[in-house]
């Protein structure tokens, strides 16, 4: 892997914040990145601190208001500085550091942190991206709600090799599929039925620009266990849109209900939403610094 080249004259002050407890980060990551950055010309300040101070830290870090705030750590940590930098913040550039690391890989693909690092410096350019939020929280690139977000537990031990308990979160989701379908309601239209509903921001979403003014809201209605365990396999290969049970449109805003609290997914994340949630969408709610989406 080759140095990166100085980066542009509109960046010069970096705020990065490691954490070495994540799960793809190493006791060497701080000074492996400090190298990197000084390489790139860049007046840096690295921040590595124990995970019950994370937050306190990454607040610290947004206040002093550098060019760039570099965040190498978990799904969790990059969303919340994402609405710490909001619009007016410095930029992002949020590594993969953690478990799925959805918001890194939908900006940089699928590589290891030093390589996206490297992109962010030498390719990167400022993107202001669209997001969803759904009671307070924000969502950069996916949300799930139904019972097939039951299904990450299992997706993420299948990635990690972990057959068998893979196999038991499976047996669980799907016994818990078909227990409370969602009603849903979007930009105001018609009501519909669904057994969950998935919203992509434009970032992620393959069928929008990134200044698209929407969500990519699906309703996803498997008939039956079969068409279940399809699904579930289907998003697991990220081919989710290609099941025939799913139906796909545009929308800015969504009103999702069921009898009961609603099991969900933000950006790989777990989370118990209200029995009536709003998801709305945000243009421009932060600016990454990322190469442009299609060489991503």
């Amino acid at each position: 892997m080759s140095e990166p080249v100085p980066t542009p004259p509109r960046i010069r002050r970096v705020e990065a914040l490691v954490n070495p407890a994540s799960g793809g980060v190493g006791p060497g990551a701080p000074a492996q990145m400090e190298r990197m950055l000084s390489a790139a010309g860049l007046e840096a300040r690295i921040a590595a601190p124990e995970p019950a101070e994370l937050m306190s830290a990454l607040r610290r870090a947004v206040d002093a208001g550098p060019d760039l705030l570099v965040v190498l750590a978990g799904d969790g940590t990059a969303r919340a500085a994402a609405e710490l930098c909001g619009p007016q913040g410095p930029l992002l550039a949020p590594l993969p550091g953690g478990t799925m690391n959805m918001l890194p890989h939908a900006l940089y693909g699928e590589t290891l942190w030093p390589d996206a690092l490297t992109a962010a410096l030498t390719e990167g350019r400022p993107r202001a991206l669209g997001v969803g939020e759904v009671e307070g929280r924000m969502f950069l690139v996916a949300a799930i709600l139904g019972s097939p977000a039951l299904w990450a537990p299992a997706r993420e031990a299948a990635r990690q090799r972990r057959l068998k308990l893979a196999a038991l979160r499976a047996r669980r989701a799907l016994s818990r599929a078909f227990t409370g379908r969602l009603r849903y309601s979007l930009d105001s239209g018609g009501r519909g039925k669904a057994e969950a509903m998935i919203f992509m921001c434009p970032l992620a979403s393959k069928a929008m620009a990134d200044d698209a003014p929407a969500l990519e809201a699906a309703g996803v209605s498997p008939a039956g266990a079969g068409e279940a365990v399809r699904l579930g396999i289907n998003a697991a290969l990220g081919d989710w849109r290609r099941d025939p049970s799913v139906q796909v449109q545009a929308c800015r805003k969504a009103r999702v209900w069921s009898s009961g609290r609603i099991p969900a997914v933000l950006d790989g994340e777990p989370a118990r939403l209200n029995a009536i949630t709003d998801i709305t969408f945000k243009p421009a709610a932060v600016r990454i610094l990322a190469p442009p989406k299609d060489s991503a």
